[in-house]
């Protein structure tokens, strides 16, 4: 038995996708516990800033990637990926989606494994680029809530 209106095949597709992208999400959170958060201001009433200050609070180490900035959530700010002094397993964007090109090219050669796409920040071509040099790709998906899902509370 499936959605009125919806064909049982899809609905099992679509099924098996969410399931595979819950497990994708698990494993990247789980497993990599520093993060580059590109685009992360020090104004407390940015999402940027609250969802890095949640993720700090939890447990990751958060690397401000943010020319504007010296040092948000006392943590030295960087101007680019490119200026990092180490590789950093996931990037965090919190920029306008025609950014994500330059972004994810700076990513791959930093050696970073994934691409995290704050909600709203979608870019295919930039997504099938990272995918193309190994990187996993999570796109219009917020990390603070995919991390209270799966870690705080069910059903959050």
């Amino acid at each position: 038995m499936g959605l009125p209106g919806v064909s049982n095949e899809w609905s099992g597709r679509m099924a098996r996708r969410s399931s595979r992208m819950s497990d994708v999400i698990f494993s990247i959170l789980q497993s990599y516990k520093t993060l580059a958060v590109v685009g992360l201001s020090s104004k407390p009433m940015r999402p940027s800033h609250g969802v890095a200050a949640y993720m700090q609070a939890h447990g990751y180490r958060i690397i401000p990637v943010n020319p504007h900035e010296t040092s948000v959530l006392n943590e030295k700010a960087y101007a680019s990926l490119d200026d990092l002094p180490e590789t950093v397993p996931v990037i965090v964007i919190f920029r306008r989606s025609q950014f994500v090109p330059e972004i994810v090219e700076s990513a791959i050669r930093k050696g970073a494994r994934v691409i995290w796409m704050q909600e709203g920040v979608i870019h295919e071509d930039a997504a099938r680029r990272a995918r193309a040099a190994g990187l996993e790709v999570i796109q219009d998906r917020c990390i603070l809530k995919e991390h209270a899902r799966r870690f705080v509370a069910e059903g959050i």
